[in-house]
């Protein structure tokens, strides 16, 4: 079933470290070989065996309205006989800020940059330049790209693959890093009395998507923006997962908290290689060259990630039921997974935010990282393989969101359910 997925893997590690370009592709944590994929359209990928399988990866989430959208491949290739990269200016660029600018709060001025790993890393360097401190505060299970400050205790692929020191970290910039735990406001209002007037940033994943997808508890988003406001600390949202996917505005907008500075990753360019930093005014004029905290790239504002991107974003603001559509297909596959798992008899809890939603086989309410951890993740494991061979194509890890796209029908959705049952059925 899998004959050339398993050769290209063999093939694959001769000359690619594990065989794989991210570790999370490499199947460890479920075990078994990774699927080598070969096309995708609408809501199915195709692997290089030929089986079709419904995507609830979504190239981890920028495909929101499913893989090779048509009027996001036309103006790739029209723009892409214009050239593929300048590492000059361009109209688009302004186009494609001031677009981001009328659908997001709080973001006055935006740079462009290559990924969202360089975008989170772009702005906690902008707190610390505006502030003048150098400690921030991340929260255990999030993952903010693999620059160095953020791999201390960092969510997902190291979760999957048990990492929980990385060699290569220095101890100063590990000693600059403190963690809480998410959703554990006295502990973070601890940390900011421990190191009062050194703390230059609090970044989060203000819907996290990096420990499974785990909601925010109320009134732990609105303590966290308080204590900035009075501590004078840069409060980033890390909206490389929840930008212009739960809402034209983002979490922002769904969860009515504004952010100082946010970071956005591949959405803003239809799943190509891109992303940006923006937020209020008075902190983006720090970067050069208004200001003295350095950043740069040739394939900042890359033309042909800036032309998928502003088509998709344009298509999302122009039509906002879009939203709705997906916020419904999300509920009723939760509905139809809830009934089969309770069916089933075996514990689980499901967690969702609009077209985020996550299975956890846990007896307990899933909301940190700790939690997540604790679950049955080797019923997972079973449940991945499982759902696979019946066509579906979960994220490889149960520490990853599910991610849903607009192409997706409510046949496939039942097509999700059913295979679930079966599966569970073969599992326990």
């Amino acid at each position: 079933m899998y004959d050339k997925s398993i050769s290209l893997f063999q093939r694959a590690q001769q000359s690619i470290p594990g065989g794989v370009n991210s570790p999370v592709r490499a199947f460890k944590s479920v075990g078994g070989t990774p699927i080598f994929i070969e096309k995708a359209k609408g809501a199915y990928l195709y692997d290089a065996d030929g089986n079709r399988f419904i995507d609830y990866i979504a190239s981890w989430g920028p495909m929101i309205l499913g893989h090779a959208y048509e009027p996001v491949v036309k103006a790739i290739q029209e723009k892409a006989v214009l050239s593929t990269s300048y590492g000059a200016p361009t109209q688009l660029e302004i186009e494609m800020a001031e677009l981001i600018k009328s659908m997001a709060p709080n973001v006055d001025l935006i740079r462009m940059v290559s990924s969202g790993t360089e975008a989170c890393m772009s702005a906690l360097r902008l707190a610390r330049g505006y502030t003048g401190r150098n400690k921030f505060i991340k929260f255990e299970g999030c993952y903010h790209g693999h620059a160095d400050a953020f791999l201390v205790k960092a969510g997902s692929g190291l979760a999957t693959f048990d990492i929980q020191t990385v060699p290569g970290i220095t101890g100063g910039v590990s000693n600059d890093t403190l963690t809480c735990a998410y959703n554990d406001l006295e502990a973070v209002r601890s940390l900011v009395s421990t190191h009062k007037n050194e703390i230059a940033a609090i970044i989060i994943e203000p819907v996290a998507g990096n420990m499974g997808c785990i909601l925010p508890q109320p009134g732990f988003l609105e303590g966290l923006r308080q204590i900035c406001n009075e501590e004078g600390i840069v409060f980033i949202f890390d909206e490389v997962m929840t930008g212009f996917r739960l809402a034209a505005g983002g979490a922002q907008e769904v969860l009515k908290i504004d952010a100082d500075l946010i970071t956005y990753g591949k959405v803003i360019g239809a799943g190509m290689p891109v992303g940006a930093f923006g937020g209020k005014r008075a902190i983006m004029e720090k970067i050069a060259p208004l200001g003295n905290v350095y950043q740069a790239g040739t394939l900042s504002g890359n033309p042909i990630a800036m032309i998928a991107g502003y088509t998709l974003l344009h298509e999302l603001k122009n039509n906002p039921s879009i939203y709705q559509e997906l916020n419904d297909k999300t509920a009723y596959l939760h509905d139809g997974l809830n009934k089969v798992l309770a069916a089933s008899g075996t514990a689980f809890v499901i967690n969702r935010q609009g077209s985020m939603i996550s299975i956890h086989f846990s007896e307990q309410p899933v909301t940190d990282f700790a939690s997540a951890a604790a679950a049955n993740n080797s019923l997972f494991n079973k449940y991945f393989h499982a759902m696979l061979k019946r066509g579906i194509y979960l994220p490889p890890s149960a520490y990853e969101s599910w991610f849903l796209n607009n192409a997706l029908s409510y046949a496939d959705l039942d097509a999700t359910i059913q295979a679930t049952a079966e599966s569970l059925a073969e599992i326990l």
